[in-house]
């Protein structure tokens, strides 16, 4: 039966934000799980060991060093050492999707690539609100600091670059660059499709990542003011050192694989546990992901990003995920118990 703990302090060893008393946990069986016997469990361990050594809770370390060394049937090793847990907070799940752009720009400025995407200022610290996007964008507190690291042509691209986080670049010099996530200005995030659907120029089942471009594009005085409504600004850092086959570094500072790893709240979910995706709407995907990135509209129990890999095409599959369903954590059975003790 699902529980409501007072045991908020306890769910501090395991997430990393504090639950409220709103937070409830349910231990539920494998047989519970939809689709659970076809996943390819072995696709799933593969990703879960990429950063399982990085997880602290000394409970996770005995699991990941058996992952490492002695599992030879992924399933039974999940079934083994974890029991999948439903954590609410009274809200209904969401599922997104994001991806890792590739776009053309140029290391200087020219006519046409005249929108810079920066560097970490050094009077920019974790935790503390900086300037907005609109502060940042209608004035000079950039110039002659030599903080550019690319310049891009469509102010849209370098919009959806700090949406996203990552992203690589084609260089007019024949050369590429990566980039991945360098810091934040401390604002939240601001849903410019939800301001649209507001502001009543679209309803909520039109909105998507391509129609926002087209509008901003058809619409660039309003459109400029409509991505400033988002507050919230990202700089970048260049990660060339990652190969180009594999996916960015995320929040774990570990390479991403598409379709296995989610971006999910840290205060409900910890980063690295395996989570157990239910998602519905046109594409319904039910299989194994690992929490291995997070985002900063990523908010709340029963939310999630989906990574679902580089470029143009993968860019149209994340656009069009928006759906509701149900997300499980699958936590070592002692903490599962432990949050959850008539589950």
């Amino acid at each position: 039966m699902m529980r409501r703990l007072g045991a908020a302090i306890a769910v501090a060893a395991v997430m990393s934000g504090p639950a409220d008393a709103q937070t409830s946990y349910s231990v539920l069986d494998w047989e519970d799980l939809d689709g659970w016997s076809e996943d390819d469990h072995a696709a799933a361990l593969n990703v879960f060991l990429e950063t399982c050594p990085d997880m602290k809770d000394p409970e996770w370390g005995p699991i990941c060093a058996y992952g490492d060394h002695g599992a030879k049937d992924a399933r039974q090793f999940f079934e083994t050492f974890f029991r999948p847990v439903f954590v609410s907070d009274g809200k209904p799940g969401l599922f997104t999707g994001y991806y890792e752009p590739e776009l053309e720009g140029s290391a200087v400025p020219t006519p046409r690539f005249r929108y810079p995407i920066y560097r970490r200022p050094p009077e920019v610290r974790a935790g503390e609100q900086w300037l907005t996007r609109a502060e940042i964008e209608n004035g000079r507190v950039f110039e002659g600091r030599g903080l550019e690291i690319a310049w891009l042509a469509d102010p849209v691209d370098v919009f959806f670059l700090h949406i996203q986080g990552s992203g690589r670049i084609r260089l007019t010099d024949g050369g590429a660059i990566r980039v991945g996530f360098g810091g934040r200005n401390g604002h939240d995030y601001r849903s410019v499709g939800t301001e649209l659907v507001r502001r009543g120029v679209f309803q909520s089942h039109q909105v998507s990542a391509a129609v926002i471009r087209r509008w901003v594009r058809d619409n660039p005085v309003a459109g400029r003011e409509l991505l400033q409504h988002n507050p919230s600004y990202i700089f970048f850092r260049e990660v060339n050192e990652v190969p180009a086959a594999r996916g960015p570094l995320g929040a774990m500072n570990r390479s991403i694989s598409p379709l296995r790893t989610i971006a999910a709240d840290p205060a409900f979910v910890p980063l690295g546990a395996p989570v157990w995706i239910e998602k519905g709407g046109k594409e319904p995907l039910k299989r194994l992901m690992v929490a291995q990135d997070t985002g900063s509209a990523i908010k709340g129990a029963q939310r999630a990003d989906v990574f679902v890999g580089t470029g143009y095409a993968a860019g149209q599959k994340a656009g069009r995920i928006r759906d509701g369903g149900r997300m499980l954590v699958l936590l070592p059975i002692e903490t599962a118990f432990r949050l959850a003790p008539e589950g």
